[in-house]
C-alpha cells in the first residue's frame, strides 16, 4: 500500500508508469485535467498492477482492449530475486519486434512467475462526447443477436451490454480533443439480473433481458450512430429505448451495472461469503464480503468467452442449463467481445447444491470450448479451471506452460498450485 506513486507521466507519449498501490480510479483522477484517461474498467477500483497480473478486462474492452495491449512495460521481481524489465529499463515503445514478448507473458500470469512492482501503461484521449442507451428485449437471444448485428454493422461502439436503466449521457469531456469515430461496448443482463439490479438500486426496471450501450466520439458523429443503433435495436424487438444527457446520469447507470455482483448476492438475503472461479481467478474484480447478517449463502462467479458468431446459441443454451439445474445464476456479460458471466448463489453447507454448481461451471466451460472459445475470458484459471485449461490447450500447450514455469520458478515459490 506504500508503493502508491505515479512514477512518471508522459503526456506526449500517452503513457504513465505506476507502482502497485495505484488504483484505476486514483490514476484517472490524477489524469482528469490532462485530456487523457486509462479506460480498462473491470468494475472494481482495482490496483493497476493487480489488473495486469490477472489480465483484467471489462466494459470498455471492445473499443480499447484488455490489459494486455495496454501494458507497455513491467518491472518484475523474479523468484530468484533478480529484477526484470520486460521491455528493457525505461523503454515504452508502442510496438516492438525485438525478441519474445515478455510483457505479454507476465500479463495474466496470476502471480505464478514473479511480483509486479511497476507497470508502464498506454493512455488514451478522452472522448469529446459520450452517449449511453438502454433497451429491453423479449429474450436473451434477441438481446445478444442485436449485439452481434451492431458489431457486424461496424457501429463504432465504446461499450455495449445488458444492464438496468434506460438513460444516456451526452457530454463534452475534453473540448480540445476531437474524436471523429465513436465506439461502443455491449453489456447485457438477463431478466434475473435486470430485476436484481433494479431492486438493489431502487430503480423501476422492466424484468427483461436488457442491453446497455455506450458511444464515444465527436458530437457530430454521435447523432448518426444513435440513429443506426436505434434501428438495429428495434429490428430485434428492443423497447424502452431512451437517451439521456449529463455525466451524473451516465455514472448512475454504470454504477448499477458495476453493482451487479452485490445485486446478485442480495437475491439470497444474508449472503456473507463470495468467491470467483478457483478462489483466486479474477481478483481484479475483488472477492467481497457483503455487510449483511451471517448466513450460509455463497456467491460464485464464473465466466467464458466464445466467438461472436456462436454467442447467441451459447448464451441461450447456458440459460436453459441454469433452469434445468435449478440454480440461481443471473447472467451478465461484456457481450461485445463474446464474454459473459454467471453469478451462482447457493448454500455453501448444502453439498448437493454445491456439487450442482461445480458441475454447471464445468459444463459451461466445455460448452465454450466446443464453440471454439475459452474456459475463461477474464477471471483466470486459478484452482477451479485447471482441468479445463488442459482440455483447451492440449498436452503440448500445457507442457509448454510448465516449461516456462520451471525455467522461471524451479522451486514453485510463486502462487503454487494456481493455473498449473
Amino acid at each position: 500500500s506504500r508503493m502508491d506513486a505515479i512514477a512518471e507521466l508522459s503526456l506526449e507519449d500517452f503513457s504513465v508508469t505506476v507502482e502497485p498501490g495505484v488504483t484505476r480510479k486514483a490514476l484517472n483522477k490524477h489524469l482528469r485535467c490532462t485530456g487523457l484517461w486509462f479506460p480498462v474498467d473491470p468494475g472494481a477500483d482495482a490496483s493497476l498492477c493487480g489488473m495486469a497480473a490477472t489480465g483484467a478486462s471489462g466494459t470498455n474492452a471492445v473499443r480499447y482492449g484488455t490489459m494486455r495491449p495496454n501494458v507497455l512495460n513491467l518491472r518484475v521481481v523474479l523468484p530468484d530475486g533478480r529484477l526484470l524489465h520486460t521491455a528493457g529499463p525505461g523503454r515504452q515503445p508502442r510496438k516492438r519486434a525485438a525478441g519474445y514478448d515478455l510483457t505479454s507473458l507476465f500479463v495474466g500470469s496470476e502471480g505464478t512467475l514473479g511480483f509486479l512492482t511497476q507497470a508502464t501503461l498506454r493512455l488514451h484521449p478522452l472522448p469529446e462526447a459520450t452517449a449511453v442507451t438502454v433497451a429491453s428485449f423479449p429474450s436473451v437471444g434477441a438481446a445478444v443477436a442485436c449485439t452481434v448485428q451492431v458489431l457486424q454493422a461496424a457501429v463504432p461502439v465504446a461499450r455495449i451490454g445488458e444492464c438496468p436503466r434506460p438513460e444516456v449521457g451526452l457530454g463534452v469531456q475534453v473540448p480540445a480533443v476531437e474524436l471523429n469515430t465513436a465506439s461502443s461496448h455491449p453489456e447485457f443482463l438477463d431478466e434475473v439480473m435486470a430485476d436484481a439490479c433494479g431492486r438493489f438500486s431502487g430503480t423501476a426496471l422492466p424484468v427483461a433481458p436488457t442491453l446497455l450501450l455506450e458511444l464515444h466520439g465527436s458530437r457530430h458523429s454521435l447523432a448518426e450512430q444513435q440513429q443506426q443503433m436505434e434501428e438495429i435495436m428495434q429490428q430485434n424487438g428492443g423497447s424502452s429505448l431512451a437517451w439521456a444527457e449529463g455525466l451524473e446520469e451516465r455514472e448512475q447507470l454504470w454504477s448499477m451495472r458495476h453493482n451487479a455482483w452485490y445485486a446478485a448476492l442480495a437475491l439470497r438475503p444474508g449472503c456473507q461469503v463470495s468467491h470467483k472461479d478457483g478462489d483466486d481467478g479474477g481478483r481484479a474484480h475483488g472477492a467481497v464480503k457483503a455487510t449483511a447478517l451471517p448466513s450460509l449463502a455463497q456467491g460464485y462467479s464464473t465466466d467464458v468467452c466464445v466467438p461472436i458468431s456462436r454467442l447467441p446459441d451459447v448464451v441461450v443454451e447456458t440459460k436453459q442449463d441454469l433452469q434445468a439445474s435449478g440454480l440461481t445464476g443471473p447472467m451478465v456479460g461484456h457481450v461485445g467481445d463474446g464474454n459473459f458471466h454467471c453469478i451462482l448463489i447457493f448454500n455453501s453447507q448444502d453439498l448437493e447444491e454445491a456439487q450442482r454448481v461445480h458441475a454447471f461451471t464445468q459444463r459451461l466451460g466445455r460448452r465454450a470450448l466446443a464453440a471454439g472459445g475459452t474456459c475463461t475470458g477474464e477471471h483466470g484459471v486459478g484452482l477451479g479451471k485447471r482441468t479445463l485449461l488442459q482440455e483447451e490447450l492440449g498436452q503440448e500447450g500445457l507442457d509448454t506452460l510448465r516449461s516456462i514455469k520451471a525455467a522461471l520458478d524451479p522451486h514453485n515459490l510463486m502462487n503454487p498450485g494456481k493455473v498449473l
